[in-house]
C-alpha cells in the first residue's frame, strides 16, 4: 500500500464527507493504493456514524473508536499501530489541512528520501492570541532544546516513512513533538514544507489554556527523556553525590571547628551551617534515590494500555 492517511478527530461530524471526498479525489487522481484511518478520540456528536457510513460505501476507509476521550497522542498512536501504507500522512479532520499538499508529501519520503516531513502553516488563520502566539513560543522552545531547525512543530499535515512511526511511542500530548521523538529515535532526515492552512469552515477550536500549559511541561519531559530517559541515575545520582559531599563538608567544618578551633563555642545545633549542611545532605539522598528508582523503574515497566477502543472498522 502506497499511502496510509491517519487522521485523528473529536466531534468533526460536519466536515468528515467533505473531507473523505477530497482526499479520494487526489488518490484516485494519482492512482495511489491508499487506506484512510479515522480516529474517533471519543466524540458526542454523529462522528462515528459519519465514519460507519463511509467505511460501507468505501473498504479503503478505516475507523477506530475510543470508548472516550484521551487525547490526540493516543489518537496518532492507535492510528500507527493500524497503518499499513509505506508512507503515512497524517492531519487534522477540521479541513484546516489541505488534502491537496499529500502528492508532494509522499514524493518528499519515497524520492527525495525524507524519513519525516512537517508542514509549516506559514500563513495562519487562526486567532493571534490564543494560538498563534502559544505557537511561536512552542516552536521557538522546542528548536532551542532539540536542535531541529523547524518552524512549526505542532503542524497536523506531516508525512512519515513508515519506519519512524512504527519506532516512536506517542503518548501524554507528545504529539507536538512527534519531530523530536523521532530525531531521538534515530530519524535524522527530517525535512520542512510550506503547506497552505485554511480557516476552520466548520466547528470550533479545542485549543485552550490548559493546552498551552501542557505544552510547555511536554516540551520539559521531552528535553530530559532525550538527554537522561535512558540513564536517570547519570542526572539524580550526580545532583545528589554533589549535594551529599557538600553538606558532608560542612558537618566536617563544625565538627572540627567545634572540636579544635572554638570548643567553648557556640553549639553546632545553634549555627546556621548545621541546617544548611542537615538540608543539604537529606536533598542529596533523595536525588541519589530518585536516580536509583528510575533505573529499577526503567528495567522493570511493562507496556500499560492507555486508551480502550469501543468498536473498529476494517
Amino acid at each position: 500500500m502506497d499511502i496510509s492517511v491517519v487522521i485523528p478527530l473529536l466531534n468533526e461530524d460536519e466536515s468528515l464527507n467533505e473531507l473523505y471526498d477530497w482526499i479520494a479525489k487526489v488518490m484516485q487522481s494519482n492512482r495511489y493504493s491508499y487506506e484512510i484511518l479515522f480516529i474517533d478520540d471519543g466524540s458526542t456528536d454523529n462522528s462515528w456514524k459519519v465514519i460507519e457510513e463511509l467505511s460501507k460505501k468505501d473498504s479503503n476507509v478505516v475507523g477506530i473508536k475510543f470508548q472516550h476521550n484521551f487525547g490526540k497522542s493516543q489518537a496518532l498512536n492507535a492510528g500507527f499501530l493500524a497503518a499499513k501504507g509505506d508512507v503515512i500522512i497524517t492531519m487534522d479532520a477540521d479541513l484546516q489541512d489541505s488534502p491537496d499538499e499529500i502528492p508532494e508529501l509522499y514524493n518528499l519520503i519515497v524520492n527525495e528520501g525524507f524519513d519525516l516531513i512537517s508542514g509549516w502553516k506559514k500563513k495562519r488563520f487562526d486567532s493571534k492570541i490564543r494560538k498563534n502566539l502559544p505557537s511561536k513560543l512552542f516552536n521557538a522552545a522546542a528548536r532551542k532544546t532539540s536542535g531541529l531547525k523547524l518552524h512549526d512543530f505542532n503542524c497536523g499535515l506531516k508525512a512519515y516513512k513508515k519506519d519512524v512511526v512504527k519506532n516512536i511511542d506517542v503518548r501524554g500530548e507528545m504529539h507536538r513533538y512527534i519531530p523530536v521523538l523521532a530525531k531521538n529515535a534515530g530519524f535524522t532526515k527530517i525535512g520542512e514544507k510550506v503547506v497552505v492552512h485554511q480557516a476552520r469552515k466548520y466547528g470550533i477550536t479545542k485549543f485552550g489554556m490548559d493546552r498551552f500549559i501542557n505544552g510547555f511541561l511536554d516540551l520539559i519531559t521531552i528535553w530530559f527523556l532525550s538527554k537522561f530517559g535512558k540513564r536517570p541515575m547519570h542526572l539524580f545520582g550526580l545532583l545528589g553525590t554533589i549535594m551529599f559531599i557538600i553538606g558532608f563538608l560542612f558537618s566536617l567544618y563544625l565538627g572540627v571547628d567545634k572540636l579544635l578551633l572554638n570548643p567553648t563555642g557556640r553549639l553546632i545545633t545553634e549555627k546556621p551551617q548545621f541546617y544548611l549542611a542537615l538540608v543539604t545532605m537529606i536533598i542529596g539522598t533523595q536525588f541519589f534515590l530518585a536516580g536509583f528508582l528510575g533505573e529499577i523503574i526503567l528495567r522493570t515497566k511493562s507496556n500499560e494500555k492507555r486508551y480502550t477502543i469501543a468498536q473498529k472498522i476494517n
